[in-house]
């Protein structure tokens, strides 16, 4: 009887995902980094050498981060640990000190520790590895979906080598996708349209497109379908978002790569960008806020409408919302775009506000003074004040609005773009006013 429910639970047993029985148990079966792994690589080299070191491997999901930390245990006979920052704590890290503790003392064997999504761990956790690190206990592997430059302790990092590992293009994924259908479907046929859509959904996670299959093959095999067409794949596979984390590196990349588009003056770029974004699932309301700085910082005065333009758009997505409100928004991006650049405006507030950081609080000059009271009036408040529309062309030539000893500084000087070159003529010619009156009042003098 024993055996018997000891043979049901065996049979119950799931088979493992596509995923795990597809992993790579040789370096040369890994697919994609070849930046890494190729002959005379930073990674191809410390397999040769068998000299493991401390490393953090930096890169979009599936691409092969912790396949390669279980290939180098089993390369360098090490005994391999493996942490969740999302599910371990301190508690976690110092089980996995003492049975590394355990292992050397026990048999010699060295251990590597691994943790996943390490960016998840705060400062004290992250610092609880340093000792052993240094101790050589272990050798400390992490990988991370996020920038390690902002989510990874200095201390830590400074013990670690950097490894960027990238997603997979496309030929890389027609090479994993040949295996996995002759795993997941060996009776299969894909058309060609079929293998690229997969391809494409797939978006450079190497896990994502092995599920992919993995979901095609159930679905083929319960309607007994063999010959797979594009039209199978699209009505099997739930279309999952591209991958992009609203709050990670891959969130900036892209509002970095749509601003420098608006900036670079391409509307289809920025269209591209924008449209990514969208389909990533950012919130059109964070473009939009986006879009109002392009429009400050990179038009400004050049194009005034622009500003004006962006604003509605925001204002007429958070009337209609998604999707009518994204086509506003669309109309603003390519505005942006293909409106006159400039970016004097954005240069010469940060030169003014350096310039008020480092100077004193200087007085304002009594001429300039408001005096709303006949005290004021008596103490000089208001004295001397030109006004400028009682002045030629409402001008008041020769003027000094700066404080009083202080010299004039210029610091927006137009561009000769768009409204820009009007107002900078404008600017010169009051300047040149300013220096015949100047010159006058010298010579009175």
């Amino acid at each position: 009887m024993e055996t018997k429910w000891t043979d049901l639970f065996a049979a119950a047993k799931p088979a493992a995902p596509l995923a795990e029985r597809l992993r790579p148990r040789t370096v040369g079966e890994v697919i994609g980094q070849r930046h890494l792994l190729a002959p005379g690589k930073p990674l191809a080299v410390a397999f040769a050498t068998g000299k493991p070191h401390s490393m953090i491997m930096w890169g979009p999901p599936g691409v092969g981060k912790t396949t390669l930390a279980r290939l180098m245990a089993d390369a360098f006979s090490a005994d391999f640990i493996a942490l969740s920052a999302v599910l371990a704590g301190v508690k976690d890290i110092r089980d996995s000190i003492a049975r590394a503790e355990a292992t050397l003392a026990q048999s010699g064997r060295h251990t590597i520790l691994f943790v996943d999504e390490v960016h998840r761990f705060n400062k004290a956790q992250q610092d609880a590895f340093l000792p052993y690190v240094e101790q050589g206990l272990v050798t400390f592997i992490g990988a991370t979906t996020e920038n390690p430059s902002f989510e990874v302790n200095s201390a830590l990092l400074s013990r670690a080598t950097v490894y960027v590992l990238e997603a997979l293009d496309a030929d890389e994924l027609a090479q994993l996708l040949v295996r996995a259908l002759a795993a997941a479907m060996p009776e299969a046929t894909l058309a060609a349209t079929a293998r690229d859509a997969i391809v494409s959904y797939a978006d450079g996670d190497g896990r994502r497109l092995l599920n992919l299959v993995e979901q095609l093959g159930v679905a083929a095999q319960d309607v007994g379908k063999k010959d797979i067409d594009l039209a199978f794949v699209e009505t099997t596979i739930t279309r999952s978002m591209r991958r992009f984390d609203k709050a990670g590196e891959a969130f900036y990349d892209q509002i970095s790569a749509l601003h420098k588009a608006v900036r670079g003056s391409n509307p289809d770029a920025s269209l591209y960008w924008f449209c990514r974004m969208l389909d990533g699932g950012a919130d059109p309301l964070y473009v939009g806020r986006r879009m109002i700085r392009m429009a400050s910082e990179d038009i400004g005065l050049a194009d005034p409408r622009a500003l004006q333009l962006t604003l509605d758009a925001v204002a007429t997505y958070e009337r209609l919302g998604t999707p009518e409100g994204e086509l506003a928004l669309a109309e603003a991006i390519i505005y942006l775009a293909c409106a006159a650049k400039s970016n004097a405006v954005y240069i010469a507030y940060n030169a003014a506000r350096a310039f008020i950081a480092s100077d004193g609080s200087r007085p304002v000059p009594l001429r300039l003074r408001n005096a709303p009271t006949r005290l004021m009036k008596n103490l000089g408040y208001g004295k001397d004040y030109r006004y400028a529309h009682n002045e030629e062309d409402a001008y008041a030539a020769g003027e000094h609005y700066f404080p009083d000893g202080m010299e004039a500084s210029r610091w927006y000087l137009p561009t000769e773009r768009g409204l820009e070159a009007k107002i900078g003529e404008r600017l010169s010619a009051l300047r040149h006013r300013d220096a015949e009156a100047r010159s006058k009042d010298e010579d009175k003098s």
